[in-house]
């Protein structure tokens, strides 16, 4: 890892830092979702960052992929996920919170609980470490905790890449023998919890999209947008609101079309099986010489 690539990343965990201490303090219960992430937007704006990717605000047993709409009327309530990241010149910092958003705090002990399975990943974390060593903490810290709560499966960390959120290798939240050494990477550590059945299925297509293929394309609007999420968002993941902003017609279309063709890859919203809320906490990790927790 080049020195310029760990001081970009350690600027997107400066920017990344403010932005996560500014979400905690204005998202209130009742809050619209639309008006917490145009805040958030504002924020990574004004700190002199790029939105990685559209931040997830992810209700209760939905845990991942759901940003809003311009118009989306869902109110903050119950279990809330913050998932959000920001890039500097396409270097990212991930990082993700949970906020108990109940009358009488029934998911404060769950998403402590998370807070100290991740704290327990990376105070375990050296330079010799591999990608099991994370999994297996995870499982020593729930094992220890007799809380009743179980890590969901099938989502996982993941190593990050320039203008890449996924950048090829899965960093697996349970005990496995996976021994490929995390030396000279950027990697998201982001255990989910759940006292449900621990895994997740394919919901609803969300609002947030990537770029994923090449096909050439007929329709003159189409060519537009497409020129567009190229030059401003690369492969980093993008949402529809976004392109509205620009002003933009036609979208609904055009979205449908790209997707149709192979071009834009569209999220579906990750949903826990059992219908059970979901927990999380994420840091984004360096390590080279040493190891150095960008977002914390």
């Amino acid at each position: 890892m080049e020195q310029k690539e760990i001081e970009a990343y350690r600027k997107a965990g400066e920017m990344a830092k403010k932005v996560v201490a500014y979400a905690r303090g204005i998202i209130k219960p009742g809050m619209l979702l639309i008006e917490i992430a145009d805040k958030i937007d504002a924020k990574i704006e004004e700190v002199g960052g790029v939105a990685a990717f559209p931040v997830n605000l992810s209700l209760n047993e939905i845990a991942a992929h759901y940003t809003p709409s311009s118009d989306d009327k869902t109110k903050a309530e119950g279990l809330l996920k913050v998932d959000l990241g920001v890039s500097v010149d396409g270097y990212i910092a991930d990082v993700a919170f949970s906020l108990d958003l109940t009358d009488d705090s029934r998911f404060k002990d769950m998403i402590e609980m998370n807070e100290a399975v991740l704290e327990n990943v990376l105070a375990k974390l050296n330079v010799d470490s591999e990608v099991k060593d994370i999994g297996n903490a995870i499982q020593e810290k729930l094992s220890k905790s007799g809380d009743g709560y179980s890590v969901v499966r099938n989502l996982s960390g993941h190593l990050l890449g320039k203008d890449v959120i996924h950048a090829g290798l899965t960093i697996s939240n349970y005990e496995n023998d996976n021994k490929t050494k995390i030396k000279d990477m950027a990697i998201a550590i982001e255990p989910f919890l759940t006292s449900g059945v621990g895994k997740v299925y394919n919901g609803k297509d969300s609002e947030i999209f990537r770029l994923k293929g090449e096909q050439q394309v007929r329709d003159k609007d189409a060519r537009e947008i497409l020129k567009f999420i190229k030059e401003n968002y690369k492969t980093r993941p993008f949402c529809k609101r976004w392109l509205e902003k620009e002003g933009f017609k036609k979208l609904n279309f055009v979205l449908k079309l790209l997707v149709r063709d192979g071009i834009l890859h569209n999220y579906s919203m990750l949903i826990e099986k059992s219908k059970k809320p979901v927990s999380q906490a994420e840091h984004t990790v360096l390590i080279h010489d040493e190891v150095e927790v960008v977002t914390r």
